[in-house]
């Protein structure tokens, strides 16, 4: 049976795409069978798999439409390992289709339901906005990885995530939780962001990951090599603590 993330955090810019997408090349590095689903219309995961968000034949667009399933929409990303159902700019027009649809929150959990024995992991990079399509990601999965930067202002995006994941739980999806709140682009130079990391273990306790994601050149270039770092350059400091965080997952998923 998988197990489904969402990758989410409703502040924008804070390494949501780059955790999804070396998160997957990390766990198909351990081994793990896993898909990655892209619910940003801007396709940013697609591409930054070396899948072309411009020539794909079916995307994550028809399958929420139920004109595609997931096994004829997926696309093995070459050298990543994974498996990749893409998003492109069609997608931002599911939202306006969506709305007067049946089920429209929980197409993807039904069509993620038909592969369910053919990976270990789903991961779901979700846009930064609460909109049906975040949604659809929630309504589909066990748990939430909320990747954070140690800053002030998110602190303040956290609480608001936070409302959401209740919200869901309580009227859309009993299962749904937080698995654990990773710290990236981290830089235990700067004293603040040692501050937030130690309040933020005080309030979360174990809900906070072990692995710290450093801040690291090699993971921002990686994307306009439409790779993710752990294949771009394998023996970066961010490339390594990715893979080290594919393992805590893995671990992590065993206990749920």
């Amino acid at each position: 049976m998988a197990k489904i993330f969402c990758v989410a955090n409703q502040k924008g810019g804070v390494g949501k795409t780059t955790t999804t997408v070396n998160l997957a090349a990390g766990l198909a590095k351990v081994g793990q069978r896993v898909l990655m689903v892209d619910l940003d219309p801007q396709g940013n995961a697609t591409m930054g798999s070396g899948v072309d968000k411009r020539s794909l034949a079916l995307s994550v667009y028809d399958v929420l439409l139920e004109s595609a399933s997931v096994a004829e929409a997926a696309v093995p990303a070459g050298q990543c390992g994974y498996a990749v159902l893409g998003a492109n700019r069609e997608l931002a027009g599911a939202e306006v289709e969506l709305v007067e649809l049946e089920r429209r929150e929980k197409r993807l959990k039904a069509a993620l339901a038909a592969v369910d024995a053919d990976y270990d992991f789903v991961l779901i990079d979700c846009p930064p906005s609460l909109s049906l399509l975040t949604l659809n990601g929630l309504c589909s999965a066990h748990g939430v990885v909320v990747p954070m930067q140690c800053e002030y202002f998110a602190l303040e995006g956290l609480t608001d995530l936070v409302n959401t994941i209740k919200q869901v739980h309580a009227n859309l999806n009993p299962d749904l939780r937080i698995i654990g709140l990773l710290r990236v682009m981290f830089d235990p130079r700067i004293t603040l962001q040692q501050q937030v990391s130690e309040q933020l273990k005080g309030h979360f306790g174990d809900k906070v990951f072990n692995t710290v994601i450093p801040r690291n050149v090699r993971l921002a270039e990686a994307p306009s090599y439409g790779l993710p770092g752990v294949v771009f350059d394998a023996g970066a400091r961010g490339s390594k603590a990715f893979v080290e965080f594919a393992h805590e997952m893995v671990e992590r998923a065993k206990k749920m």
